[in-house]
């Protein structure tokens, strides 16, 4: 089973940006997609976007013209641009693998804390 790492998570005003790093254990080309997820503050965890391994991209229910979702194969890495931040993008990021249901797979990592605040 392929587990995560998060990473890249900080303290960003209002407007800035980060890029969330997801490091995979194993190949992510042997799962069916891997997705990035949030879980703020009193919230549930919810997708933010996922990559297939064909690269077809799905969002969930956010600004799709502020997250972005690439990968690298060859580093086993996915990675997650989220520009214009916004308050409400405060939450601990985690990504994990897959199926073809859209369902979660795995243990979750220890997550990825991004805090936006001026």
């Amino acid at each position: 089973q392929v587990k995560f790492v998060e990473s890249g998570g900080g303290l960003v005003q209002p407007g800035g940006s980060l890029r969330l790093s997801c490091q995979a254990s194993g190949y992510i080309t042997s799962v069916y997609a891997v997705g990035w997820y949030r879980q703020g503050p009193e919230k549930e965890r919810a997708l933010v976007v996922a990559i297939s391994g064909w690269d077809e991209v799905e969002y969930g229910d956010v600004e799709k013209d502020r997250f972005t979702i690439s990968k690298d194969n060859a580093e086993n890495t996915v990675y997650l641009q989220i520009n214009d931040l916004k308050p409400e993008d405060t939450a601990v990021y985690y990504c994990n693998s897959l199926d073809s249901y859209g369902r979660a797979l795995g243990s979750w990592g220890q997550g990825t804390q991004v805090t936006v605040s001026s």
